[in-house]
């Protein structure tokens, strides 16, 4: 079943949906670091509640995943939860995983209470949440939340319409994530493993879209040790298509499910990372390195020609 291997790592449902408090959550409140996301942009690591409205189905089966893909599949005649009532149980299904930190001699008490109510929400949990048909609200709902901080998207790009939807609704996320896996079609296939079989072509689509819309935009790129790291010039032909604001550059971690189906030898190491990052800079006009956290093996580079600042000051799109 499932939900029961989900529950396993840590996973609460409610209908399709689901949340999980991540190990930097978890970091942070035992005062062992924070997320890079906080350091790279500001969104709070104790605050952070990363979810999905769509947690059992998704249109890549990516080899490297640290989750367990192999339950996952595309909704059929699914009847979908109310985006409201998605984010009401959650939250109090974060609560109830939370509160086991109060007993905790390690943890900061006062840091476990203020944990309890989250202002940055993570869209990024597993599955892809843009196949939730009721996104656009679920998104708007979350940004009139006056305590909400920010509101981050990640999308494997392959239904590149939603993302057009969420623009015309006006219903675009504090900053929207575009994963990144490869530079050619063969290349894709073989580790996004997509469904559809025009996944590459649904891929440069949205890709082309993050240069249009009116947000923060990311791409991220997995860099997988012997698999995708190499061409650097290609690399950086498909990032300067997007001009997205940000792109970071991460390391594949040999963790969770992955290790089934890859080798430890396929995550490299952060000073590999940074080298390779480095090549593809050198055929970027547009960006430069900003920032990098060895401990998540992470590099971001920064778009030179776009106005946007960095650290997150509003919950609404810049």
């Amino acid at each position: 079943m499932p939900v029961k291997e989900f529950e396993k790592k840590g996973y609460r449902f409610f209908g399709q949906s689901a949340v999980q408090i991540c190990s930097w959550n978890k970091k942070a409140l035992l005062g062992k670091g924070v997320c890079y996301k906080q350091k790279f942009y500001g969104a709070p690591t104790n605050k952070c509640m990363q979810f999905s409205p769509a947690a059992l189905f998704c249109t890549n089966n990516c080899i490297y995943c640290w989750r367990p893909a192999e339950y996952m599949d595309l909704p059929k005649e699914i009847d979908w939860s109310k985006p409201s009532e998605i984010i009401e149980h959650l939250i109090q299904a974060r609560r109830k995983l939370l509160f086991g930190f109060k007993g905790n001699p390690e943890a900061d008490k006062q840091l476990v209470l203020d944990s309890l109510e989250p202002t940055h929400f993570a869209i990024s949990l597993s599955g892809e949440p843009t196949v939730y048909p009721h996104l656009p609200e679920l998104i708007k709902l979350l940004l009139a939340r006056s305590d909400c901080f920010s509101v981050f998207l990640v999308t494997n790009g392959q239904e590149p319409a939603m993302l057009e939807e969420l623009a015309s609704q006006s219903a675009l996320p504090t900053q929207l994530y575009l994963s990144l896996t490869a530079t050619d079609k063969d290349m894709y296939r073989q580790i996004s493993a997509p469904v559809y079989s025009d996944a590459w072509e649904r891929l440069n689509k949205s890709l082309e879209l993050l240069a249009k819309l009116k947000t923060r935009t990311v791409l991220r790129i997995t860099l997988i040790k012997n698999m995708n790291m190499a061409d650097p010039m290609a690399w950086a032909k498909l990032i300067e298509t997007s001009q997205a604001d940000f792109v970071e550059l991460k390391a594949y971690m040999h963790i969770g499910y992955s290790q089934k189906r890859m080798e430890h030898s396929n995550m490299p190491e952060f000073s590999e990372v940074l080298e390779f990052s480095k090549q593809i800079i050198q055929n970027l006009k547009s960006y430069k390195l900003e920032d990098q956290d060895e401990s998540s093996r992470i590099v971001l580079l920064i778009n030179k020609e776009k106005p946007v600042e960095r650290f997150i000051k509003s919950k609404r799109p810049t």
